[in-house]
């Protein structure tokens, strides 16, 4: 497996858990907003490892944006939404020849790609963004049978979770836990996902069980959003 993204040492990091569980690992810096970095690196691992079978999608910012010299919204496009589609495109390039049944593109995208959250319009949008780019490249590539799907979790515990609520919390005036327990409010089932929980979604649209799974958007929220 190849691994990606912008810090080197944290990928050396996550390839030596991965090495000790008996995975052989390649590490590649690259910076997803700049698209000749990212063919770069997707050309090494195809030296590497050989055709590709499945690619994860998972680069992205979070935080506000506002109108004016603070706006973030190209670093957070260019990085959510400019970033995936340059991922998809590569990989799509060092797929197996002909039809490659088995094969599978999952973008990481969002709760936030499906509803509207004031201050977040970049956020939001790049992530709904994403929707409508696995939608149209499934369609694309359905003949050659590459499975092309996206993932839309809600809270889950991370860093970028952690700052999001610290956001909020200072918004409010309010204490980080108080800020936790208005965000879990919202959630039926009363808690944040675990990393493991969008893992294993993964696995299971990248297994032989999905296997007519295609351009969708899957929600994992604990029921915070609902269809």
């Amino acid at each position: 497996a190849a691994i990606l993204g912008r810090n080197l040492a944290r990928l050396e990091e996550t390839a030596a858990l991965l090495a000790a569980r008996g995975a052989l690992v390649k590490s590649l810096a690259c910076d997803v907003r700049e698209r000749a970095t990212v063919d770069l690196a997707f050309e090494r691992a195809h030296e590497a490892f050989g055709p590709l079978s499945v690619l994860v999608a998972n680069t992205g910012v979070g935080g506000p944006n506002d109108d004016g010299p603070r706006d973030r919204w190209d670093e957070i496009v260019r990085t959510n939404l400019d970033g995936a589609y340059f991922c998809l495109r590569a990989a799509a390039r060092h797929l197996p020849e002909g039809a490659a049944e088995g094969c599978h593109l999952v973008a990481i995208s969002s709760i936030l790609g499906r509803i509207g959250v004031a201050g977040y319009t970049a956020y939001c949008a790049s992530k709904a963004g994403l929707l409508g780019l696995v939608r149209a490249l499934a369609m694309e590539l359905a003949p050659r049978r590459v499975q092309v799907n996206a993932v839309c979790p809600g809270w889950v515990e991370t860093d970028m979770a952690r700052a999001g609520l610290e956001g909020m919390a200072q918004g409010l005036g309010i204490a980080l836990d108080e800020a936790r327990r208005l965000a879990l409010a919202e959630v039926p089932l009363g808690r944040m996902s675990a990393p493991e929980d969008v893992a294993g979604l993964v696995a299971w649209l990248v297994s032989p069980d999905a296997r007519g799974v295609t351009g969708q958007g899957l929600d994992i929220n604990g029921g915070a959003f609902m269809i």
